[in-house]
């Protein structure tokens, strides 16, 4: 038996270009939920009650 056969396969397959791909689109996505909880922050008690949040669930983490 060869080496090469008798070997464990890698746990994982990543590349040093997959990890920087993904923490961009991780801070992508962490700036727009910023960028929507700013925006909704903004609006009153009335208008979060007209699109079903409360200031509650706007000022909620994740």
């Amino acid at each position: 038996m060869e080496f090469d056969q008798n070997r464990a396969a890698k746990p994982f397959d990543v590349t040093l270009l997959d990890m920087v791909r993904g923490a961009g689109r991780a801070i992508k996505r962490w700036h727009a939920r910023r960028k929507t909880q700013k925006i909704l922050s903004h609006l009153s008690d009335a208008q979060l009650r007209d699109i079903g949040l409360t200031r509650h669930d706007v000022c909620r983490k994740g």
